[in-house]
C-alpha cells in the first residue's frame, strides 16, 4: 500500500540504501597526505577520512579533535595487525582473497549505482499514476476492535461459551486476557486498517459486523483470540504530498532494477 513495503526487489533497495550512505558521507581531500607510517605502510588522510566517516556516520566537519584522535588510534591498530607476517600469510588464503575481491566489487558497484541513480528522472505523471494505483489497492475501511487473548484454544472456547451465556466482554477481558489491552477491557484503542494486523486477526475483523464477536477462536502467532469488532469507518487515502517521497523512492528503485537487469542480460554469457 502506501508504505511501499512491497515495491521493487531487495537487491535494488539495498543498493539504493548504500547510495544514500555514500551521498551523506561527504567528500574527501583530492590530494591525500601521509598521516603516519606503520611497518613501512603509509596511512594517508583519505583512508583516515573514509574510516572516520564510516565509523561516526556524520560529516567530517562535525567530528571533534578528540573523536578524530581516538579513531586514528583505532585505525592504527588495524594497520599494525594487517601488516604483520601473520597477515601476509592470511592474505594469500583463497577465502581471504575472495573476501577482498567481493569488498572491492561492492565498492565499485555502489559507485556505479550512484551514477545510475543520478541519471534517473521521475516525472509528475509517473508520481500521479503510481499514487492512483496505490489508492485502488489501499483498504477502504478502518476498524476498531477488542480482543481477549489466551494461550490455548480450550480457554478461548470457554470464553466464547461464557459470552454466549451472557457474560460481559470487557469484564472477561480484564480477568482472563493475556494481552496488554486487558486493562482496557480488551480494546485495541486506535483505528486500524486490515494491513496493520496479522492476517488471521484482520480477516476475522472484516467478516464480523459491528458489535459482534467471533464464535470460533482465532489463532495467530500471539495465541488464541476472541475478537469483537467495535466500529467501522471509511478510510480516506493519505494526501499525495504525505507519500510523494515514498512514491519517488519506489519509482527510482523500480527503474534502477530495470536498468541493472538490462545490464545483467547483456553482460552474462551462458
Amino acid at each position: 500500500m502506501f508504505s511501499m513495503n512491497g515495491s521493487g526487489k531487495t537487491g535494488a533497495r539495498m543498493l539504493l540504501v548504500s547510495v544514500a550512505t555514500l551521498m551523506i558521507a561527504g567528500t574527501y581531500p583530492a590530494a591525500a597526505e601521509t598521516v603516519m607510517t606503520i611497518n613501512g605502510k603509509a596511512m594517508d588522510s583519505a583512508i583516515v577520512d573514509a574510516y572516520i566517516t564510516g565509523r561516526v556516520k556524520k560529516p567530517l566537519d562535525q567530528v571533534t579533535a578528540e573523536e578524530r584522535a581516538m579513531l586514528v588510534d583505532e585505525l592504527a591498530d588495524i594497520y599494525v595487525l594487517s601488516t604483520t607476517d601473520a597477515a601476509a600469510k592470511i592474505e594469500k588464503d583463497p577465502a581471504t582473497i575472495a573476501q577482498i575481491e567481493l569488498q572491492k566489487m561492492g565498492i565499485l558497484a555502489r559507485g556505479v549505482v550512484s551514477q545510475l541513480v543520478s541519471d534517473i528522472e521521475i516525472n509528475e505523471d509517473e508520481i500521479q499514476a503510481t499514487y492512483q494505483e496505490q489508492i485502488k489497492l489501499a483498504p477502504n475501511k478502518q476498524y476498531k476492535a477488542s480482543h481477549i487473548l489466551v494461550e490455548t484454544q480450550a480457554e478461548a472456547l470457554d470464553i466464547i461459551n461464557s459470552l454466549l451465556a451472557g457474560g460481559n466482554f470487557e469484564e472477561i477481558a480484564k480477568e482472563k486476557s493475556k494481552g496488554p489491552s486487558a486493562a482496557d477491557g480488551g480494546s485495541l484503542g486506535d483505528w486500524f486498517s486490515p494491513d496493520q494486523m496479522v492476517k488471521p486477526f484482520s480477516d476475522a475483523v472484516i467478516n464480523l459486523a459491528d458489535g459482534r464477536y467471533t464464535t470460533d477462536p482465532v489463532h495467530t502467532k500471539f495465541g488464541w483470540h476472541v475478537i469483537r469488532r467495535d466500529a467501522t469507518r471509511p478510510a480516506a487515502p493519505p494526501p499525495l504530498e504525505s507519500v510523494r517521497e515514498n512514491i519517488k523512492a519506489k519509482l527510482q528503485s523500480d527503474k534502477l532494477r530495470v536498468k541493472i537487469d538490462e545490464m545483467k542480460a547483456e553482460a552474462i554469457k551462458h
